[in-house]
């Protein structure tokens, strides 16, 4: 059975490559909904013109499949609300010089 939580770690393998952190620690990931073995992830971008925002989309889809028991996996793109560095993780800001 797939978990939210299976996803979720599988999702901090999908860097941002102009940050060079995960998405889940930038605070993109939004949310994580399991439908069996159907997941989308919902996720934002730093900005609405990032240029790394398709290879960001493709990882989050093959990062997703490669969950034991994920059958399908679809990443939705959200600016609602959008993306400020107060979604990061402390050790984000930490290291990217935010707090």
């Amino acid at each position: 059975m797939v978990t939210r939580e299976d996803v979720v770690e599988a999702l901090h393998t999908v860097e941002d490559p102009e940050l060079g952190m995960d998405i889940v620690e930038l605070g993109l990931m939004y949310d994580v909904e399991v439908d069996g073995p159907k997941v989308k992830v919902i996720y934002s971008l730093t900005s609405m013109g990032c240029p790394a925002g398709a290879m960001i989309a493709d990882g989050i889809v093959d990062a997703a499949r490669g969950v034991p028991g994920v059958a399908e996996a679809e990443a939705e793109l959200t600016f609602d609300p959008p993306w400020t560095p107060d979604r990061m993780s402390d050790d984000a800001k930490f290291i990217l010089g935010f707090g």
